[in-house]
């Protein structure tokens, strides 16, 4: 099975008391690194702030992810053009806001400045990460192209940004939740959202009742309202991890522009480990997950010596059609109604600027930064993103449709195996457990009605069109669903 090492060597207090207030200035959803920001920097202005959290705080996204916190984002700045000095910018100053507010408040969140690297093992790539570096130092990033890196890696070039860091991400969130909480704001654990009437006050409709609130935060990641055409306009990707002790000295981040391969070290309380993230795919493909984290292990093994896997995770990540996430009004009628989605693979320092920016929108600020991040902007580019991006979804739509139409029976089910079949008139997901116990479920995907697939590392049901994730009893993991999958009972075996 897997688990996080960020969350296995950190220990939150339980902040699990409902009733909900009836009311408050703020509601923020999601308990990750975008909901915690705004929330305290809300706090912070004198707002009245909830925040409401399916989970616990940062087991979600910002629990499961690499945890590099810099303004290099692969190979993006040669790619947006003249976009290019503002993202930095504002990737950077979130960069130095988290230095500042660690340090000035005591907040132990292992931070450590360390160079960040984006290589390339293959040779035809070098005009490109040449180019990256260009559009970088025009940008006024601390970038420079070098044509070693250590730990080699394989690599025949870099582009290496100086003063980036690296930090451990819960620890970070659980500082910022006490920081949240002194400043009058609330966090409340284990209630999720299930509805939205938007008004004046807005009705925020949840597992443990109703708040009114002046402005609502969606920052679940993916947003879990239907309204936005944000299903249209985002690709759902994971990318697997294995981390543990390894023989070689790791100083720095690296991150293969080709493979995806990435690697960097942290300390923990079993001394100096190494991370090591890859075998990117689309969620809910149907991939061998067991078989791709077999070969990110031997890749680890030869490239950086891990010498034993003691975690493994999947990172998900949600990428705009334009490489620009989304921060800003909900829709273009929107109010009150804000958003924060698409960090790609950057969400510490992407997921910390968008928590700046919705401080200022929401408390009326100005801010240089709204235009570039404005989740209803429009381009011919992220047109074409987004028939792209749908036209993979239907295929899915499709394909898997006919895949499960020739399924065998769950009769036929053997131990520790799943499949998705036609039983009668509906499309059943089927999981049968060590024990021989069958756990069934209806395969429909509660957001948009997209069958899922079965991810046979974590043991979940994953939908491909938009990214939700689902227990093997149908409980919601992972949205824009915010209904479990019915489960099936009585005649699943015929």
């Amino acid at each position: 099975m897997t688990r996080s090492l960020w969350l296995d060597t950190t220990q939150g207090a339980a902040r699990r008391e409902p009733p909900l207030p009836a009311t408050a200035d703020v509601v923020v959803l999601g308990a990750g690194i975008v909901g915690l920001t705004t929330a305290y920097l809300l706090a912070e202005a004198g707002r009245s702030v909830l925040v409401l959290e399916a989970g616990e705080i940062g087991g979600g996204v910002s629990g499961h992810t690499t945890a590099k916190l810099t303004a290099q984002h692969e190979l993006i700045y040669h790619r947006i053009g003249s976009a290019a000095a503002r993202y930095g910018a504002s990737q950077l100053a979130a960069l130095e806001w988290v230095a500042a507010t660690a340090g000035r408040n005591g907040i132990d969140c292992d931070f450590e400045r360390t160079a960040s690297h984006v290589h390339t093992t293959d040779p035809e790539q070098l005009p490109v990460l040449r180019a990256e570096t260009e559009a970088a130092v025009a940008a006024g990033m601390p970038a420079e192209f070098v044509d070693t890196i250590d730990p080699p890696l394989g690599a025949v070039g870099a582009v290496r940004f100086r003063d980036q860091a690296q930090f451990h991400p819960r620890k970070w969130l659980l500082g910022l939740a006490a920081l949240t909480e002194a400043a009058g704001g609330r966090i409340i654990e284990g209630v999720r959202a299930t509805g939205l009437q938007e008004g004046s006050p807005s009705i925020v409709r949840t597992s443990a009742g109703a708040v009114r609130a002046a402005d609502v935060v969606v920052a679940t990641h993916y947003p879990v309202f239907d309204r936005g055409l944000f299903f249209a306009r985002l690709e759902p990707t994971r990318d697997l991890v294995v981390a543990g002790p390894a023989s070689r000295e790791i100083e720095g981040t690296y991150l293969d522009a080709k493979t995806h391969h990435s690697v960097r070290a942290v300390p923990t309380p079993e001394g100096r480990q190494v991370i090591v993230g890859g075998e990117h795919y689309r969620v809910g493909d149907h991939v061998d997950v067991d078989a791709r984290f077999a070969r990110l292990e031997a890749w680890a093994r030869e490239h950086v010596g891990l010498t034993e896997v003691r975690y493994r995770w999947s990172a998900h990540d949600m990428s705009t059609v334009d490489s620009v996430p989304y921060v800003g009004r909900y829709h273009p009628r929107a109010k009150h109604l804000w958003v924060a989605t698409g960090f790609g693979q950057w969400g510490m320092t992407g997921g910390t600027a968008a928590g700046l920016l919705l401080r200022d929108l929401v408390t009326g600020e100005d801010n240089e930064y709204v235009d570039l991040y404005d989740p209803n902007r429009f381009s011919l580019r992220a047109a074409a993103g987004m028939v792209s991006a749908n036209a993979t979804v239907a295929k899915f739509l499709t394909g898997d449709h006919v895949r499960a139409l020739a399924a065998p029976g769950l009769a036929d089910l053997p131990p520790g195996e799943a499949t998705v079949t036609r039983q009668g008139v509906s499309m059943v997901a089927a999981y049968r457990d060590e024990s021989g116990a069958l756990h069934a479920v209806r395969a429909h995907c509660t957001h948009l009605g997209c069958l899922v697939a079965f991810n046979n590392a974590e043991r979940t049901w994953d939908c491909p069109c938009h990214g939700s994730r689902f227990d093997v009893d149908g409980q919601v993991i992972q949205g824009p669903a915010v209904q479990p999958l019915r489960k099936v009972t009585g005649k699943e075996e015929r």
